[in-house]
């Protein structure tokens, strides 16, 4: 019996990048580790339009082979992917999109299947809802009404379909279900007689701790405290912060305790995992951290994006910053925002004192992209990025309470100010003609001198470790999966390029019961965080390169470190093991 690996990735990210999965699928499938791996690599998901060209639907550099939706017909597969759309009145599209890592040339072509379940009969789906109650308790008549889990029931029956329909069906094939989106055909997969399929759910965060940390005023302050807690109480989530049985994403995660194997991006996640019920104590979960970019630039090459940023603030500042400051983030609260804030103004008096001066960019915006001819208008009319109005195309409503603090910070900060870019993309295209001409968006990685991601809830953050190799010193927090993977990197020895804050630090004599953390409220987590952001503040000005040969220094052990977390570190001793073990137990039976 062959054991050469099929590696089906079940996802929303299928056709495009829109986070933190279409990271890792883009690290795998130009993994020189994984390929070797995995002989077969396949992508499925639902269709979200089926508007636009044909040629745009499986995405940038794709190949498509079958489309019912666009009478497209080059392969063999087509009787059967008509019989399997006949059953469920559903559309099928087929092809291949290939993956390329620019530095390395390593590419592949995975093959994609993108479903579209709009129309679908409900009788199968009827009785797949039936047997997926039955096996595992996932009652979806609670949730149905609800697209974001409806489409993706009716993805699971008709992708084992598909599945089998290509010969992907046996028993070397492992379906992998990215988030909660793949549960249900990992559940489909269980259940499907005929296969002896083996599941993965991919936790790339637990949407139930997601949800309690950024509705509670307390957040991360608050929840991870109470977490541990309640473990070392034995108590579970639904004990601790009620039943999350009505949230259709716990639902669908819970279920995950069926599956083979469960990776979990961080340290949290997995703790996060435990918490959800007693029953995944037994569960087994390994560890599998995202990689991040690792190329070796020179100080020639990192001055060099630093003064076309330092020229950019000195065109719509009027001055010449000493350091360059970032954060290149979504505007969610779970960024925590705020934190960046609080630090600048610690940092603001040393550097009053020192003489020295900084801007941050912060680009970041909530939104979809503004044409440049917008951007333009409002760089004419009011100097945008420098001020902002209300408003398309300016500021969205969340945007526009994050710029009000921005403000504020502004109007007393002498030394230090803060620019919000509220556009996609960092290139004059984009960003307007007060952009340097030459500016394009590496410079604000590799030119950053230090990059902000203080998050409350981050399963990983690749975003937070991307400028680490250029030598940029990255401020996270403890609560980041990327934290365990530094800390599994370097033995835990502290390194100049990283610094790690922890708002989850508590007067121990305070808060000594399970009752008093769930109080801790905003009160409590402005003083904890009023006293962090002074040790951040500290630290970052002591770290700060103050010539040429540190910032050589911190170019060359932030490479060395990014090496040492690369997609290939990551499959071959974090992925692989859990996959071997899977194959291993296979042989046995």
């Amino acid at each position: 019996m062959s054991f050469e690996k099929t590696a089906v990735h079940v996802t929303h990210e299928t056709v495009s990048k829109v986070g933190g999965i279409g990271a890792v699928l883009h690290g795998f499938f130009t993994s020189k580790s994984y390929l070797e791996a995995i002989g077969r690599s396949i992508l499925i998901g639902p269709l979200f339009t089926t508007e636009g060209s044909a040629h745009e639907r499986l995405g940038e550099n794709s190949e498509m082979l079958y489309s019912s939706i666009d009478g497209f017909v080059n392969t063999g597969y087509a009787p059967a992917f008509r019989k399997i759309e006949n059953i469920f009145n559903a559309g099928i599209i087929y092809g291949r999109r290939t993956f390329t890592d620019k530095k390395t040339g390593i590419s592949s072509s995975p093959e994609v299947v993108l479903v579209d379940v709009r129309h679908t009969d409900k009788g199968p789906i009827n009785e797949f809802k039936k047997r997926i109650f039955e096996e595992f308790g996932v009652q979806s008549n609670l949730f149905e009404h609800l697209w974001e889990y409806e489409q993706y029931v009716r993805l699971a029956p008709v992708a084992i379909e598909v599945l089998k329909a290509i010969g992907a069906a046996n028993d070397s094939t492992i379906v992998i279900a990215h988030e909660f989106m793949g549960m249900p055909t990992a559940l489909a997969a269980i259940i499907e007689p005929c296969c002896n399929f083996q599941t993965i759910f991919y936790a790339h965060e637990v949407a139930t701790m997601r949800r309690i940390v950024e509705e509670h005023p307390g957040h991360d302050t608050m929840f991870y405290n109470v977490m541990h807690k309640a473990h070392d109480e034995e108590r579970c989530v639904n004990e601790v912060f009620g039943d999350q049985s009505n949230y259709f994403k716990h639902s669908l995660v819970e279920a995950s305790k069926y599956c083979s194997r469960i990776y979990a991006v961080g340290d949290y996640v997995m703790d996060e995992l435990r918490f959800m019920s007693s029953e995944f104590d037994s569960a087994e979960i390994d560890i599998v951290y995202n990689g991040i970019p690792a190329y070796h630039i020179s100080v020639e090459e990192k001055l060099a994006s630093k003064a076309r940023l330092q020229k950019y603030c000195e065109n719509i500042l009027h001055f010449r910053p000493d350091y360059i400051f970032t954060h290149v983030t979504r505007l969610v609260r779970s960024k925590g925002l705020w934190r960046d804030l609080r630090v600048l103004e610690q940092m603001e008096n040393n550097f009053a004192a020192q003489g020295k001066t900084a801007v941050m960019f912060v680009l970041s915006t909530e939104v979809g992209p503004r044409r440049s001819k917008e951007i333009h208008q409002m760089e004419s009319a009011y100097n945008w990025p420098v001020a902002h109005r209300e408003g398309w195309p300016d500021l969205s409503g969340g945007e526009a309470n994050y710029y009000t603090a921005i403000q504020e910070f502004n109007a007393r900060s002498r030394n230090i100010k803060v620019v919000f870019i509220n556009q996609f993309g960092f290139e004059p295209r984009t960003c307007g003609k007060q952009m340097p001409s030459d500016m394009e968006f590496m410079d604000i990685r590799k030119g950053s001198d230090v990059e902000f991601g203080q998050s409350i809830y981050e399963p990983f953050g690749i975003a937070q470790l991307e400028p680490l190799t250029f030598g940029g010193i990255c401020v996270f927090t403890n609560v980041c999966g990327c934290a365990g993977f530094l800390r599994d990197t370097t033995s835990g020895a502290p390194v100049k390029n990283a610094i790690v804050a922890d708002y989850t630090n508590l007067p121990v004599q305070n808060h000594r019961e399970l009752e008093d953390l769930l109080h801790i409220n905003r009160e409590v987590r402005d003083r904890i965080e009023a006293v962090e952001s002074e040790k951040v503040a500290m630290q970052i000005c002591s770290r700060l390169p103050k010539n040429n040969a540190e910032i050589e220094e911190l170019i060359e052990t932030g490479y060395e470190l990014a090496s040492k977390m690369s997609w290939d570190v990551v499959v071959q001793h974090y992925l692989m093991p859990g996959l071997q073990n899977i194959v291993r137990k296979l042989k046995v039976a």
